[in-house]
C-alpha cells in the first residue's frame, strides 16, 4: 500500500529544535520566555503596518479574546462568514452572544458584502446593532478587503479579521491579518507554519496587546499575591510551542512559494478538463498563500462524476481530499440562529473538494494525484 497522501500535514524547516533545545537549556518551559517574546517580534516585523501580536494557545483563543476586545458581550449579535471552519463562531457563543450568518460570494467565497449590508439594516431595523463583524480569508485567498471596510465604516461596526488560513497572503501589497480592527492567525498543525497548536492575536497598538495577554494570563492584577477583578483565561503560548514557531519563521515565505507550486500544478493538471473549476483570486490585487488548493466540480449524473466520487476515488489511492468548509447555517449546532444571503455557500459545499496541498509534497506524490485524476475523468 502506499503511503497516505495528507491533505496538509506539518513540514518541518530545519531550526526549530534549536529553539526547542533553547527553552530546555535554560529552564524556559513556561507560558512565557524569550522565544514567545521573539516569534512576536518575528511575526510583528513580517506583517509590518503597525502590528502588535501576543503569542496564545490557540486561532480560536484569539477570536475568543478579539471578541472580548471589541466589546461583545452576552446578548449581543455578531455577523460572520457563514463559509467557514466552526472555530470562527464558537467563541460568540462562549460570551453568550448570537451568531447571525451571512452567505460567500462567486469571486473570493468569502463574505458576501451584499448580503452582509442587508443583514445590518435588517438587524437594525429590529432593534438589534450588531456588535462585530468576524470575516473570515479562506483557504487563503483575501476576502473583499475594501468593500466589507467600507460597510464596516459606514455602519461603524468593527471587523474581526480571521486570517487563520491566510499568514502570507496580502491585499494590495498589505498582510493580511492587519486588515481588521483586530486580527488572528493560527498555527495549527496542518497550517501554513506551525507551533503544534497555537495562535496569535494582532491588535492596532501595544495597549490592545496587552490587554489581551492580561486576560490571556487569568486577567492577574498588578498585585504582590493573586488578585482577579475580570474573568481571565489560560490562553498563552508555551515557550516551547514558541520555538517550534521561531524555526517556523525562517522558512515561511519558502513554504508559501511551495503551496502556491502546488497550486500551479493543480491550474495545469485541470486545465483541460472543462467540469473543473480551480479556485484562485480574482485579479492581481489578491495575492493568495493558497493554504489549500481547492476545486469546484460540475456534475455529471451520467458518468458518475462529482465531488464526492473523485473523493473517493482519491479515498482508494490512500490520498485525503476534503469537502470545503459546510456552511454554519447549515449545522446543526448553529443551525437555529438567522442567515442573510442565497446559496452560494450551499452550492460551494456540494461541489467542492479541497485536495492535497502541503509544502512537503514530493514528485512521486503528484504523479499518484495525476493518476487518480487522469483515470477518473478519462
Amino acid at each position: 500500500m502506499n503511503q497516505k497522501i495528507w491533505l496538509s500535514s506539518p513540514h518541518m524547516g530545519g531550526n526549530e529544535q534549536k529553539f526547542v533545545n533553547e527553552a530546555f537549556d535554560t529552564n524556559w518551559v513556561a507560558p512565557l520566555g524569550p522565544n514567545v517574546n521573539g516569534l512576536e517580534q518575528d511575526l510583528e516585523k513580517y506583517l509590518g503596518n503597525g502590528a502588535h501580536v501576543g503569542a496564545l494557545s490557540s486561532g480560536t483563543a484569539a477570536i475568543h479574546l478579539g471578541l472580548i476586545l471589541l466589546g461583545v458581550q452576552a446578548g449581543d449579535e455578531v455577523l460572520c462568514q457563514s463559509m467557514t471552519f466552526s472555530a470562527s463562531a464558537n467563541p460568540i457563543l462562549y460570551l453568550g452572544a448570537k451568531p447571525v450568518f451571512i452567505d460567500s460570494e462567486m469571486e473570493t467565497w468569502n463574505l458576501c458584502p451584499v448580503s452582509l449590508e442587508e443583514a445590518i439594516k435588517d438587524r437594525i431595523a429590529i432593534g438589534n446593532k450588531p456588535k462585530a463583524i468576524i470575516a473570515v480569508h479562506l483557504y487563503g485567498v483575501p476576502y473583499q478587503v475594501e468593500a466589507i471596510k467600507a460597510i464596516s465604516d459606514k455602519y461603524n461596526i468593527p471587523v474581526l479579521e480571521d486570517s487563520a488560513e491566510a499568514l502570507g497572503s496580502s491585499y494590495k501589497g498589505q498582510k493580511c491579518g492587519t486588515f481588521g480592527d483586530i486580527g488572528v492567525l493560527s498555527f495549527n498543525g496542518n497550517k501554513i507554519i506551525t507551533t503544534s497548536g497555537g495562535g496569535a492575536i494582532v491588535t492596532k497598538s501595544k495597549e490592545l496587546k496587552e490587554r489581551a495577554v492580561f486576560f490571556a494570563t487569568q486577567s492577574r492584577d498588578n498585585a504582590p499575591h493573586y488578585q482577579h477583578s475580570e474573568i481571565g483565561y489560560n490562553y498563552r503560548m508555551s515557550n516551547i510551542s514558541a520555538g517550534i514557531g521561531r524555526g517556523q519563521m525562517e522558512v515561511l515565505d519558502a513554504h508559501v512559494q511551495l503551496r502556491r507550486d502546488m497550486q500551479a500544478f493543480y491550474l495545469d493538471l485541470f486545465q483541460d478538463i472543462a467540469t473543473v473549476n480551480v479556485f484562485t483570486v480574482p485579479s492581481t490585487d489578491y495575492f493568495a498563500n493558497y493554504w489549500l488548493s481547492a476545486i469546484l466540480i460540475e456534475p455529471n449524473t451520467a458518468k458518475g462524476i462529482d465531488r464526492e466520487t473523485l473523493r473517493l476515488a482519491f479515498e482508494a489511492a490512500n490520498i485525503e481530499s476534503r469537502p470545503l468548509w459546510k456552511p454554519m447555517h447549515l449545522q446543526p449546532i448553529f443551525e437555529q440562529y438567522p442567515y442573510y444571503g442565497s446559496n452560494v455557500a450551499e452550492i460551494l459545499f456540494e461541489k467542492g473538494l479541497c485536495l492535497p496541498s502541503g509544502s512537503n509534497l514530493s514528485d512521486e506524490e503528484r504523479v499518484r494525484i495525476k493518476k487518480v485524476v487522469f483515470d477518473f475523468f478519462k
